[in-house]
């Protein structure tokens, strides 16, 4: 019997001509999809009604794979700091099950490392943050990998996804640790690691795909839905990196006063029909166009007509649509330097993509944007899409969110410091940062989706809370403080805020000082770095009151750090140590364990850029 005469179980005959009409008007992919769809719904059904999911014997569309897929246990491990290494591990956990095997996705925050010895097939998707290091909550991890204490793995089976941002020097380089070490330790490499830069879709999927494919070989379900992998499947409306929601912007005002050396501003979205929702310390994402400005200075020095036309993976667009929407303008990579030179036949930009050229390719990223090497190198009949070629796609910028949802329902606060410097002799501006201070008016619309941080969360009881936070990184810090307010937690809350002038620069000080009043905040220290000769940092302040510091620390308190990663996190983290160190009369290593341990029981958590 052919499948157009089967009318299957239970289905009447208008079901059955409704199916085989939509089996004729959609891919092989979409009836995959579909057929995984559906089988979700059947559980969730089921799970509603208090009975198991479905069981291994009732046909969901594809053929069960034979046992020795099973056999083998598969853990799948991602270490993030903004989500995306989170997203791509429930990506490969889908991909693994259509191919019949039974993943466990865990955080490598929260993994036992002595587990490893127990592992056989191992996927870890990892980005690397900062100049070269694993994610914050990996530390423990990477650590324990590089120690004597790391066991020999000769049975495990691994691969390595690494992602990250190629502007920096020290590209991917925890994923390129992770990769090493393990065949250090005698582990078998599955598939050769691919190193992502932002733009990672394509390389990931093809990654996944291909490691999907090697772990279930032997199986009767190797086949992979390729559209799911990527991310491209349809799927129910929701909003999201891929699918944003183009928000109304309700306030935009200005928060630093009068003489301020810097702009900050307090910017107000509405979420009103979107569905999203969000917890206090979770980053709303903004998807920024380029200044038009910055366009119709490129179109002028490649002497190029805005519509010339470009493709954009498959889609057509003109060539000024595509460098204000799609593609990043500003910030240079060491691609862009590699395809220029190509285009160009400079010799100065080939000898930059030297091994030994790294310090000085790295200065040269710092020096300079796209549109000052078009103007020193330029190109002679040069075409629209020879120079998209070499860029990468426009990437949303994440702001932590402001505010909490008890407080102010359906929107979305955010603190933005608006980032103005002069290059090469010409004022430049954030892509985002310059786009919401100059082009964000009140009634306007962004695309945003919500972004969550699980690793930057209030404790759910009443337990204490140190916050630290300098400049823009007080906003969580409003968040927390609404939330708390509307649920009517009773946990003591200290504040340390730094900036540069008291007049000019104590954000939302009037709502601080009101929450003083009504005893919400306990306490509050402030460091106003530029109002004294001898400058005061809130690392200064927390050193200061460190014995009541460790009192709260041994009473349960949890403490975060929000702030700039270079000098404000350092800093901090030092001055705890030296805190537990004083107060708590330890040696420097216990202190150390100290300070590491209250991160392990996610007591310390810090949410740094």
């Amino acid at each position: 019997m052919s499948a157009s005469e089967f009318p299957g179980p239970g289905l009447s005959p208008d079901q059955w001509e409704h199916i085989q009409s939509l089996a004729k008007a959609i891919s092989p992919e979409q009836a995959l999809w579909l057929s995984g769809y559906f089988a979700g719904v059947r559980d969730a059904e089921r799970r509603e009604a208090g009975r198991p999911a479905l069981a291994p014997d009732i046909p969901v569309g594809r053929p069960a794979a034979p046992a020795e897929a099973d056999q083998r246990r598969l853990t799948i491990l991602f270490g993030s700091e903004t989500g995306n290494s989170r997203a791509l591990a429930q990506t490969l956990s889908e991909a693994a099950r259509q191919a019949g095997r039974q993943p466990t996705v865990v955080d490598i925050a929260d993994y036992k490392a002595r587990q490893l010895r127990d592992e056989q097939d191992l996927l870890i998707v990892v980005s690397t943050y900062g100049e070269g290091d694993p994610p914050q909550g990996a530390a423990d991890f990477f650590e324990f990998l590089d120690s004597r204490k790391a066991p020999k793995l000769p049975d495990l089976r691994f691969a390595v996804l690494a992602l990250g941002d190629s502007t920096y020097e020290r590209y991917c380089e925890a994923g390129k640790r992770l990769d090493r070490r393990f065949e250090e330790l005698g582990a078998v490499r599955l598939r050769p690691r691919v190193d992502c830069d932002v733009d990672y879709d394509e390389p990931a999927a093809a990654w996944t795909a291909d490691v999907v494919a090697k772990i279930a070989k032997d199986g009767a379900a190797a086949t992979v839905d390729a559209q799911r992998v990527a991310g491209t499947a349809p799927t129910p409306a929701h909003y999201d990196k891929r699918n944003p929601f183009p928000a109304r912007v309700l306030e935009n005002l200005t928060l630093t006063g009068r003489g301020s050396t810097k702009e900050t501003r307090h910017i107000e979205f509405s979420l009103e029909g979107s569905g999203l929702v969000y917890e206090p310390g979770d980053a709303l994402g903004v998807a920024p166009k380029n200044d038009p400005r910055l366009v119709e200075s490129l179109l002028g020095a490649l002497r190029l007509s805005p519509s010339a036309p470009v493709e954009i993976k498959g889609r057509a667009s003109t060539f000024a649509e595509a460098i204000e929407r799609d593609f990043e303008i500003s910030a240079v990579t060491p691609r862009f330097i590699e395809h220029w030179a190509e285009l160009s036949g400079a010799e100065q930009l080939r000898r930059l993509l030297g091994e030994d050229a790294a310090a000085e390719r790295s200065a040269f990223l710092r020096q300079n944007h796209v549109i000052d090497i078009v103007r020193a190198y330029p190109v002679a009949g040069l075409e629209a899409q020879m120079l998209v070629a070499g860029l990468r796609p426009l990437q949303p910028r994440l702001y932590s969110i402001a505010s909490s949802l008890a407080a102010a329902p359906e929107e979305a606060h955010l603190t933005v410091s608006t980032v103005r410097y002069e290059l090469n002799g010409e004022p430049r501006s954030g892509v985002a940062s310059g786009h919401l201070a100059a082009r964000a008016e009140p009634d306007a619309t962004l695309p945003v989706y919500v972004q969550s941080n699980p690793h930057f969360r209030l404790p759910a009881d009443d337990r204490p809370v140190i916050m630290i936070g300098a400049g823009t990184g007080v906003a969580p810090y409003r968040a927390f403080l609404q939330e708390r307010e509307a649920r009517g937690a009773e946990g003591r809350n200290w504040l340390f805020f730094g900036e540069r002038n008291f007049r000019s620069d104590f954000l939302y000080q009037t709502e601080w000082q009101g929450w003083l009043k009504q005893k919400l905040l306990t306490r509050m220290d402030v460091a106003f770095s530029r109002d004294r000769a001898a400058k005061v940092y809130v690392q200064d302040k927390l050193r200061k009151q460190g014995r009541d510091v460790f009192a709260w620390l041994e009473e349960g308190a949890h403490v975060y750090v929000c702030g700039d990663a270079a000098h404000l996190a350092p800093d901090v983290h030092e001055t705890l140590i030296g805190v537990a160190q004083e107060q708590g009369g330890l040696a420097r290593e216990a202190a150390e364990e100290y300070v590491r341990n209250l991160q392990r029981d996610h007591r310390y958590q810090r949410d740094v850029y």
